[in-house]
């Protein structure tokens, strides 16, 4: 059996970490072919290269891209903003693992080459939904998230050839580490409260995205785009009042879909991403080795609940934009790019998060999302008037 060729874009972060820890486990089956990133850790990325041997290296940073470079004698480096981009061609599967927006030439390049995206980067799919769901349609082009809840949806759709059976997709959401608070138990919570996730191991925007359930209302678009209407024939004909979201604090249960007959499909496993990014990199096959494996013996209860709205509205805020579409998701994933950035600088307090993502909501102009330009210019228009949003917060956090 030939080895699948993987290029992971983001190769430093969280993700890309553990997706070379599969590549590792796995090394029967896969080859790393190229690696990608900012260029903020350059000595992470010299040894990784220097391990695992790729044929590509991409930096984003030209300053860091010259250490880089003199570091790895015949190993090709690319520089520049479209680095990371062009590893699309240099692989079977391209691993997104990319923070925030600017993982959209990513996705988009990966997709137009018609090769599998095993996608990370929610906010590209979420600020650039119409524009991804074209290139998604070229031909040899797939897309499997790698997100635990979005790949436990895509588990569990494998139970039907029937699309018009699936009722409803639930997403389970830990609750962060303030699961249970009040509003105004939030009042003073410090940017080391945020980041102390109680069961999962994650970047700071990502964690903090968990503590204020933003990341949950952005996996709310995202399956939308995925397995909802937008995606056409690749979808399952689901809307936004058909996916719901369940608190769910042992994390055990990545999410469930309802099926018409009120049959309820679940994919659980011990907290670890290698489990969703083995499983993208291995579509449609599943690879050998057993990440998240449980011990049913000692797993003991299994408890859910309903979020609350009051003390965390970035849920609420995230299913209004999904709602409103064009370029709402793209207005709402900027804005809170900025926002979080503010906090994790203690240029505003946590609950300011979420003020200054709907004081920008309530300036969006409407526009629609048509082609990838004019999502760039909502990212760019809704990080502007972030910022001058934040203004109006003075609260300072240490």
């Amino acid at each position: 059996m030939s080895l699948t060729r993987v290029a992971l874009a983001g190769s430093t972060g969280s993700i890309g970490t553990q997706a070379l820890e599969v590549i590792e486990a796995e090394v029967d089956r896969f080859e790393l072919s190229a690696i990608g990133a900012t260029g903020r850790q350059p000595e992470l990325i010299i040894e990784q290269a220097r391990r695992y041997r790729p044929s590509v290296v991409a930096i984003s940073d030209p300053e860091a891209a010259r250490f880089i470079a003199a570091e790895l004698p015949g190993i090709e480096v690319r520089v520049g903003a479209d680095a990371m981009a062009s590893l699309a061609l240099e692989a079977d599967v391209v691993v997104n693992g990319v923070v925030g927006f600017a993982g959209l030439s990513v996705t988009l390049a990966t997709l137009e080459a018609g090769r599998r995206l095993a996608l990370a980067n929610k906010e590209s799919l979420i600020a650039a939904g119409p524009v991804v769901q074209v290139a998604r349609r070229t031909p040899g082009a797939e897309l499997i998230p790698v997100d635990s809840e979005h790949g436990a949806i895509h588990q569990c759709l494998r139970a039907t050839d029937k699309k018009n059976r699936v009722a409803r997709l639930l997403l389970t959401a830990s609750g962060g580490p303030f699961r249970g608070r009040t509003i105004d138990d939030l009042a003073s919570v410090t940017i080391a409260d945020a980041l102390a996730h109680p069961t999962w191991s994650m970047g700071p925007k990502i964690t903090i995205d968990s503590s204020t359930l933003m990341n949950k209302g952005l996996e709310v678009i995202e399956a939308h785009e995925l397995f909802g209407t937008p995606a056409g024939d690749a979808g399952y004909g689901i809307g936004f009042d058909d996916i719901e979201v369940v608190v769910h604090p042992q994390s055990v249960v990545h999410s469930m879909v309802e099926f018409t007959d009120a049959s309820t499909i679940a994919q659980l496993s011990t907290p670890d991403m290698r489990l969703p990014i083995g499983y993208a990199l291995a579509w449609p096959d599943r690879i050998s080795t057993p990440f998240g494996r449980i011990d049913w013996t000692t797993l003991g209860r299994l408890d859910f609940e309903p979020p609350d709205l009051e003390a965390f509205p970035c849920l609420a805020l995230a299913y209004a934009a999904g709602r409103a579409g064009g370029t709402a998701p793209a207005w709402i994933s900027a804005a809170n790019e900025v926002a979080v950035e503010a906090f994790l600088e203690s240029q505003i307090a946590w609950r300011d998060i979420a003020a200054v993502i709907a004081a920008t909501l309530d300036r969006h102009d409407g526009a629609p999302a048509t082609d990838a330009a004019s999502v760039i210019e909502a990212d760019s228009q809704a990080r502007r008037i972030a910022l001058e949003e934040l203004n109006s917060f003075a609260s300072v956090v240490r």
